[in-house]
């Protein structure tokens, strides 16, 4: 049996706009479905120590107190944060500040959009063509990050697969996580902790030790790994 089923990636009424979930919807969510962790990972601001206080005491689980920090590399999860710094917009910049407090950063949905040919042409730039090995080597967020989320919610199943096989190719575990933004997402994705978690420092620790795995089925009673489709494009 598992230790903890986390869900890495949540978004609230408390710090999302784009949210319709309240923390007691959050609540009742995760235990009808059997979820045992949140990281809570509000854009680009943390719940202050108040509120995550209250939040874990109500509602019986395990609570990391994360954030989702838009950086000029993409979207990063992170945890061991108290509260926004200046600067950490650079990414780079928001690596110096996790490596002085012991911090975990994770880049989020790392190829949203990458399969559709208009989200480029936008930009004036041509289709996306790299193999996940091309990918691995030339982007620049994977030389920063700890880990990939190689299994989100709002992401499509190609770019789910060709995000956990770069994953493969840099050596990392892949995290899995919702990124939910209603009832409708909570626990699509999780991952799943070998050893029942004690606080967010001992989360850290097994983030460090690679001592957890990405899950999925949770909500339909099905939980099991989630691994590469050998038929899935990408």
């Amino acid at each position: 049996m598992p230790g903890t089923i986390v869900d890495m990636h949540v978004h609230t009424v408390r710090g999302a706009a784009d949210s319709s979930l309240t923390p007691d919807q959050l609540i009742e969510e995760a235990r009808r479905i059997g979820l045992g962790g949140v990281n809570i990972s509000e854009h680009d601001r943390v719940w202050d120590a108040h509120q995550i206080e209250e939040f874990r005491s109500r509602s019986g689980l395990f609570v990391s107190r994360g954030m989702e920090v838009s950086t000029d590399m993409g979207h990063m999860i992170v945890v061991g944060l108290e509260q926004y710094m200046p600067g950490i917009r650079r990414a780079a910049e928001l690596r110096r500040v996790l490596d002085e407090v012991g911090g975990f950063m994770t880049v989020a949905h790392p190829f949203r959009h990458f399969f559709d040919p208009i989200h480029f042409r936008r930009d004036g730039r041509p289709p996306f063509e790299m193999t996940p090995a091309e990918a691995a080597e030339r982007m620049a967020a994977f030389k920063l990050v700890d880990e990939i989320e190689v299994a989100n919610g709002g992401s499509t199943p190609r770019e789910n697969q060709f995000a956990l096989r770069v994953a493969k190719v840099l050596g990392k575990r892949g995290i899995g996580a919702s990124d939910c933004h209603s009832t409708q997402g909570v626990g699509y994705y999780v991952t799943v902790f070998e050893e029942e978690l004690r606080d967010q420092q001992h989360m850290l620790e097994q983030l460090r030790a690679r001592r957890f795995q990405a899950a999925q089925g949770l909500p339909a009673g099905n939980l099991r790994p989630y691994e590469l489709e050998e038929t899935a494009g990408g």
